[in-house]
């Protein structure tokens, strides 16, 4: 960072509907009478808003109460069964080290075996040692007063949840038994609705959906943020392992501590920075009192450590041992890291949106991952598989045959280890009819991630980009070993690594928040402004001001804004993201002029969908359709209608359907500035009458012929719609890094001038491709397994292909 950029003043801007003052101290809400209730005077909308999200994700009052009471319920149980393992329970016995004393029954064999009772303690002796051990003691004062703690808050909550749950039934109409019906955009345009008809708020005369974000994810935002520039989280260089990404729940706890709620944090409440950091004067000034604050925190962490430790432990031992048993493949599963959920979240993205577009890109994302195999492991993992799947048959069959080999010492527990054993060899020995390609299968993850670095465009096979996508997407196994070793590490990432940087958080907080009447503070990124945050090779050069320093970093500023305005159709942008849409559109226009037809790429969904392995239905053959139409007309192989056709890129596919989807949009149904895409008026993909859909699901397999218009959900339409932004915004960044003389796309094949010729036109347009470039699409491959007669019939196939070629044209001319 350049000191000239940093030293930049904090900006208070004015609400472009709003000329009330700022603020929030004296808020009131009017609630007109007949509503008036405990809700009428709100002086913290934050909360508010916040709460009424999580009634609804939540699922309303009676689920929230009781995952509450459960939690308590649960860290006594935790406490207790502990201190019952520790004191109450005579291990000797148990492990039949120490003979028991049956001297008083009677003296059968049976009565000399060893039972649960006889290793238990009498109460009183029980109580005895629990009072001889003072360390026992401490712990147990301190569970108990966090436990007291932990029990008003829940008291105080179940008010809370009362207070929301008569919201929902009085103010927004919305009944407890229904509340599972609604979606949110639902309650969230009854909210507008609300404010609109009664005005609710007395500072905000219209209450934006983009408000209404901005309260719910002001901190998230700013975390989104500091992570898309750089600042977090802490990277490392350790030997044999290379770059090392750490980031916890404990230390994210610990960074919204610093920065947002705790004691001496940068916020002086919920929505107002405090003063003195939106100076440029006292910078460094403060940039050593916050250091101090960071050692502190760290200190207060390192004396913390041993009890947070126990508890992670404790809570790891109950929640994992009896899964690892059952299913010891779980920890060979993988998970969205938390940096990858920080790293991949838009700006104004809610959690269960979030949640949701990631889960759609977990199938893809574990294919691509899976793709990757280390010959040696696998050699290794066959052989001990096969070692240990044989001791393990014998054992098993001796079990079987009779029973009382259960009653050898230890042979359970080799039973066990073994099933363990063979089941993590099998996670490294790959499948045999796995295809290699690496570039479809990252190309299908981001479709829906929406983020990847320039870097990887082209390197999907490097074991270098693996690496960084498990910094994303991490094995379960880890996620837990890095949760248990985070009290032991954060103390030391806060005190000799996030201190030094200290300036920079500074700067960061006073260069990127803004004051927006009505809605105080905010992190200037979220407000997903192209003209000061935009990235000229993102599609928005000539509109945006920002410096290196000020733009958002992988297109985030613009992909943002297209998920907003996708996932709320009826949000009026501002007049800056209004030209950039407009400017999109135009753009995805002028490509799908040199494209197929959208319909002919629809045609192809069922093949499409097949080399992808995807599901099926009629958004994942819509995102099949694009990124494998590319391959197949680079291939050299006929379509559907046994027709060739020019090679396609991604990028121009994906602006095809993109084009066809925004004609298609009826007149008089458009909403708000001119220069819109589709999709911030009423999405075309949200209409009833799916034109373009029901033309292309036709020609496809007789499965999608039977799909009825209620089965067009409208996220799942919406989310294909903005995979095809992400797809096409992506391809277009890599053509302007390239220059405008490198063809767009994923594979880079020599671009021919073409159209949409009528079926009269296809023989000349096949003659004008020469011999030399139809070779060159002839000797890509789809897959990476070759059978061993492979190379007899490439040829057969070459030549077939030749002789159908002349075919099609002789036949065009005649």
């Amino acid at each position: 960072m350049s000191g000239r950029e940093e030293d930049r003043e904090y900006q208070r801007l004015e609400d472009f509907e709003e000329d009330s003052p700022p603020g929030e101290e004296d808020l009131l809400v009017h609630v007109p009478e007949g509503l008036k209730d405990s809700w009428h005077h709100i002086k913290n909308l934050d909360n508010f808003f916040t709460k009424i999200y999580n009634f609804h994700q939540k699922n309303g009052f009676a689920c929230m109460v009781l995952s509450d009471f459960f939690e308590m319920v649960q860290f006594v149980f935790v406490v207790t069964f502990t201190t019952f393992l520790f004191c109450c329970v005579e291990y000797d016995i148990l492990f039949a080290n120490k003979p028991v004393n049956h001297s008083h029954s009677a003296t059968s064999p049976e009565s000399y075996k060893v039972t649960l009772t006889d290793a238990i303690l009498p109460s009183p002796q029980c109580a005895k040692r629990i009072q001889d051990d003072s360390w026992i003691i401490f712990l147990l004062a301190m569970a108990a007063v966090f436990w007291l703690y932990r029990l008003v808050k829940m008291f105080c909550n179940l008010l809370s949840y009362w207070e929301i749950r008569s919201f929902y039934i009085r103010a927004l109409k919305i009944p407890s038994d229904e509340l599972c019906n609604f979606t949110w955009q639902e309650v969230q345009d009854r909210l507008v609705s609300l404010q609109r008809e009664q005005q609710m708020c007395v500072h905000k005369k219209e209450l934006t959906e983009l408000d209404i974000y901005h309260r719910i994810l002001r901190f998230k935002n700013y975390m989104v943020a500091m992570v898309n520039k750089s600042l977090l989280p802490i990277r490392f260089q350790l030997p044999l392992v290379g770059d090392v990404i750490f980031l916890t729940q404990g230390l994210k706890y610990n960074l919204e501590l610093l920065f947002f709620w705790g004691p001496g944090s940068l916020f002086q409440n919920k929505w107002n920075l405090q003063p003195k950091y939106k100076r440029m004067g006292n910078r460094l000034e403060l940039a050593q009192q916050l250091s101090r604050t960071i050692c502190l925190l760290g200190l207060a962490n390192l004396l913390l450590c041993p009890f947070i430790l126990v508890w992670q432990i404790l809570y790891a031992f109950f929640s994992y041992t009896e899964v690892i048993k059952r299913e010891p493949g779980s920890l060979g599963a993988r998970r969205w890291s938390l940096y990858g959920r920080l790293y991949l979240r838009h700006f104004n993205e809610l959690n269960h949106e979030l949640h949701t577009r990631l889960s759609r890109g977990y199938k893809p994302a574990t294919k691509y991952m899976n793709s990757f195999t280390s010959p040696l492991l696998t050699v290794i993992a066959k052989n001990v598989g096969f070692f240990s799947g044989s001791i393990l048959a014998v054992l098993i069959s001796l079990t079987v045959y009779d029973e009382d080999v259960l009653t050898v010492q230890h042979i359970l527990t080799a039973i066990t280890l073994l099933g363990i054993l063979v089941t993590v060899a099998r996670s490294f020995i790959p499948d045999e009819h796995m295809v290699w390609c690496p570039e479809q299968l990252l190309q299908c993850v981001l479709a829906h991630i929406h983020y990847i670095p320039d870097h990887w465009q082209g390197h999907a096979h490097k074991s270098e980009t693996r690496d960084e996508m498990a910094q994303l997407f991490q094995y379960k196994a880890v996620f837990i070993l890095e949760e248990l070793l985070s009290p032991i590490i954060t103390p030391f990432i806060l005190i000799f690594s996030l201190r030094h940087k200290s300036l920079e958080i500074v700067d960061f907080f006073r260069n990127f928040s803004v004051e927006v009447v009505g809605v105080g503070d905010i992190c200037s990124f979220a407000q997903m402004d192209i003209r000061k945050h935009g990235n000229p090779q993102w599609l928005s050069e000539g509109q945006t001001e920002a410096s290196v320093y000020q733009q958002a970093e992988n297109g985030k500023t613009e992909l943002s804004l297209m998920h907003f305005a996708i996932t709320n159709p009826h949000w009026q942008p501002p007049l800056e993201s209004s030209a950039f849409i407009g400017h999109l559109k135009e753009k995805v226009h002028q490509d799908a002029a040199l494209a197929p037809p959208a319909q002919r790429i629809l045609s192809e969904a069922p093949i499409c969908s097949s080399l992808l392995s995807e599901s099926g239905t009629a958004p994942d053959n819509l995102l099949a359709s694009v990124l494998i139409h590319p391959v197949l007309t680079a291939s050299g192989l006929p379509t559907r209608d046994r027709r060739f056709v020019q090679p396609t890129t991604t990028a121009s596919a994906a602006a095809s359907v993109l084009a066809s989807l925004s004609l298609s949009q009826p007149p008089g149904r458009t909403r708000g500035h001119s220069g819109l895409f589709g999709a911030c008026a009423e999405s075309p993909m949200y209409r009833s009458d799916q034109t373009i859909f029901e033309e292309s699901l036709t020609q496809a397999d007789s499965q999608h012929q039977s799909l009825s218009r209620s089965s067009l959900m409208v996220s799942e339409f919406a989310s294909a719609e903005m995979s095809l932004q992400a797809i096409y915004m992506h391809e277009v960044h890599q053509q302007q890094q390239h220059g405008p003389g490198q063809p767009l796309g994923l594979w880079q094949a020599a671009s021919v001038q073409r159209g949409r010729s009528s079926d009269s036109a296809v023989g000349t347009e096949l003659r004008s491709v020469s011999s030399d470039h139809l070779s060159a699409y002839r000797d890509l491959r789809l897959g990476g397994w070759e059978e061993e007669d492979g190379q007899h019939q490439l040829g057969e196939e070459a030549h077939g292909e030749q002789e159908l070629l002349r075919g099609q044209a002789s036949n065009s001319t005649s």
